[in-house]
């Protein structure tokens, strides 16, 4: 099922199906080339406008929260939490990420996580976020959640968050760059053992 996702670090992925879709651009190693980039909110390692560049072109739609969209240039389409549109035939919603027991991303910024269908399957990525109650109207074949404390939820609260959105297939992110690291992703996926499938991707 994960096989046309590519983990390349941190948050960032690139989703090969009819379109080809980035999220969260940081520290981009190879040029590409983005039909789609999903961005969750406006810290440095999430909308970094350099790594936008390396992977933008004329044609490329970027999908941001206003307060990054400020930073960035080309065609953007600013959402907020509970918005939906279609892009070049991809549905995307912008759902809630925010957290609750920490002050890094509130809920009043409007920050997002994306719902958004490719290759005929629903993949949510969370973004920044704690394990918040509307994880529970989450619907997603695919669900790619934090798992590495400080900042976002913890392995364990992430473990909560799987249970309650159900998907076919958890991988873990938000481990390994700036915060936590591997076993972070394994005492995820150890939990989740015999409930949901874990697919922890290799960096590349």
């Amino acid at each position: 099922m994960t096989k046309n996702i590519h983990w390349l670090g941190h948050d960032t992925f690139r989703i090969e199906g009819e379109q080809v879709i980035y999220t969260d651009p940081f520290k981009i190693k190879k040029k590409g080339k983005a039909d789609i980039i999903l961005i969750t909110h406006e810290h440095y390692d999430h909308c970094s406008p350099e790594d936008v560049k390396k992977i933008q072109g004329p044609d490329t739609v970027i999908v941001s929260p206003a307060d990054c969209a400020a930073k960035l240039r080309g065609n953007i389409k600013v959402v907020k939490p509970g918005d939906a549109l279609e892009i070049k035939g991809v549905k995307i919603e912008a759902v809630p990420s925010y957290n609750t027991n920490k002050q890094f991303h509130t809920k009043d910024r409007g920050w997002v996580g994306y719902v958004f269908t490719s290759g005929g399957q629903r993949i949510y990525i969370a973004g920044d976020t704690d394990y918040i109650p509307e994880m529970k109207n989450i619907k997603a074949d695919i669900a790619l959640l934090p798992v590495s404390g400080t900042y976002v939820m913890t392995a364990d609260e992430a473990v909560q968050a799987a249970l309650d959105i159900k998907p076919k297939v958890a991988v873990p992110m938000h481990y390994g760059s700036i915060v936590g690291s591997n076993e972070d992703a394994r005492r995820f996926a150890e939990k989740l053992k015999g409930k949901i499938d874990v697919v922890i991707l290799h960096e590349e």
